[in-house]
């Protein structure tokens, strides 16, 4: 079992920047991959990014150049830097963990809203 807690959502004019942290219950070192998703009112769950255990990281075209995934061992957090938002970018933010063995996590979100 992986439990996984989104943090640093909130509101931010067009341009700004956030930052999202994903705080893992176990040791990321041993996990397959990390992504952030994002799910807008009515759309589906689009993915944004990801980082694997051997700190390979991708990155959907919507966001490369201004978003950027990374890690933190130590602190088994995972974190989306965000920055020249856009209105477009507002939507509640998942992180998801997929384990070697198959299984795969949810957190409960974060909103992030960016006004124009």
């Amino acid at each position: 079992q992986v439990q996984l807690v989104e943090s640093g959502g909130g509101l931010v004019q067009a341009g700004g920047s956030l930052r999202l942290s994903c705080a893992v219950s176990r040791s990321i070192g041993s996990i397959t991959h990390i992504s952030w998703y994002r799910q807008a009112p009515g759309n589906q769950r689009d993915w944004v990014a990801r980082v694997t255990s051997g700190g390979n990281t991708n990155y959907a075209d919507s966001v490369k150049g201004r978003f950027t995934i990374s890690r933190d061992n130590a602190k088994n957090t995972v974190y989306l830097q965000m920055n020249s938002l856009k209105p477009e970018d507002t939507a509640v933010y998942y992180c998801y963990a997929r384990l070697a063995n198959g299984e795969y996590y949810w957190g409960q979100g974060t909103q992030v809203t960016v006004s124009s």
